[in-house]
């Protein structure tokens, strides 16, 4: 038998289980409504794939510099300037394999083995599972409806009295329920953070996408912090896996000496084409339109067919919503949802372990003919088990 380590026996995202069981069966021939994952339907923008084909026609990808080429470093600084009106010294961007990536750079970069480092339930699992298999501490803050699923500066320094932590990871527009933390709200948890010697690491990688909510960046109220982006989400660009990271200057060099012995390089295509991408903002601003369009109709739609609490989405393309009084567990409320009418959702277990079996998180990020085909199955679905 294969010995494995102790470090390598994590979760699986049942959300990814959960996708390529409805691949198997759609390959198989069967209609499948895809609500599970945070992919968008839109292709890569046109400018992006113009500017990929051309760089395929010269014949040949190489390495580029470890935090990846100058000219993406300095229009991704040049972001913060346009976006946040903050001056970004391209030195400390750090161009990654997908947001994926950066976390492990900055959680390598921060932290020793045996570091509490805590996290809110529920939330994206990548960082908990992550974190373990650093070998860290990991420690959840829960959160609740009532705090529009946000950490409170309270419960940080509630959290760090029971157990010192050295870091916090949070995500606004969160993920799975796409509430996002108000601009005074960030600032007093920067603020709490700076007080205690947390290091904040923010997950900002669904700015692009709000809707009707004021948009600040971590980075607006400390310098210290931690931002993660990609170019997954609004760029459309999940299968290029490339994001970035905004480091203090002080965390450069260490951030570039791991990348280079990680993987060298990111993908030189990825970073031609997602220079590209700043320059597609009128097709990817049509894309938006179209998941808010989603939104509304989920708004009204989901309390018709039976999926009633739900906080309403800030920005992101996820709603989640409580199946309690359909289902006890959510995992198993997926799998029949999936093989009974063909509709795949990621069950909240990923996000929580403790009150997930209640929720499942919807999708709307794909088109909205299927948005609309999918509530009917579910509404259906749904018809059934309350006879």
């Amino acid at each position: 038998m294969t010995r494995l380590s102790r470090r390598s026996i994590v979760d699986p995202f049942h959300a990814i289980d959960i996708m390529s069981e409805a691949l198997r069966q759609e390959r198989a021939g069967r209609s499948i409504i895809h609500l599970a994952i945070g992919q968008p339907s839109a292709p890569t923008p046109q400018q992006a794939r113009i500017a990929a084909s051309e760089m395929l026609s010269h014949g040949r990808i190489g390495y580029t510099e470890a935090l990846g080429i100058p000219a993406l470093r300095t229009r991704i600084a040049h972001h913060y300037q346009e976006k946040y009106g903050l001056e970004i010294s391209p030195e400390r961007v750090a161009v990654t394999t997908g947001s994926s990536a950066a976390f492990t750079l900055a959680f390598l970069a921060l932290f020793d083995v045996g570091d509490c480092v805590a996290i809110p339930t529920p939330g994206y699992p990548a960082y908990r599972n992550i974190l373990k298999t650093l070998g860290l501490d990991v420690v959840e803050i829960p959160t609740t409806h009532d705090t529009r699923w946000t950490v409170t500066p309270e419960q940080i320094a509630q959290a760090h009295a029971k157990k010192p932590i050295k870091g916090i990871v949070l995500a606004s527009p969160n993920n799975p329920d796409g509430t996002m933390m108000e601009p005074d709200r960030l600032e007093a948890v920067a603020n709490r953070c700076a007080d205690h010697g947390i290091r904040l690491i923010m997950d900002e990688i669904y700015h692009g996408l709000v809707y009707d909510f004021p948009t600040i960046s971590a980075l607006n109220f400390s310098g210290d912090a931690i931002v993660i982006n990609s170019f997954s989400k609004y760029y459309c660009m999940t299968g290029w896996r490339i994001g970035w990271m905004i480091m203090p200057e002080g965390m450069a060099r260490t951030a570039e000496c791991l990348a280079q012995n990680l993987a060298l390089s990111v993908n030189e295509l990825s970073q031609i084409t997602a220079l590209a991408a700043f320059d597609a903002t009128e097709e990817l601003e049509t894309v938006k339109a179209g998941y808010a369009e989603n939104r509304q109709y989920l708004l009204k739609r989901l309390p018709e067919i039976g999926l009633t609490s739900f906080h309403p989405p800030d920005g992101g393309f996820f709603i989640y919503t409580d199946i309690s009084h359909l289902a006890d567990d959510s995992m198993i409320f997926a799998r029949d949802l999936l093989h009974e009418a063909g509709v795949s959702v990621a069950p909240g277990i990923d996000f929580d372990h403790c009150q997930g079996s209640k929720y499942i998180r919807l999708s709307f990020a794909g088109k909205k003919e299927d948005i609309e085909e999918g509530c009917q199955r579910i509404a259906d679905f749904i018809a059934k088990r309350v006879k």
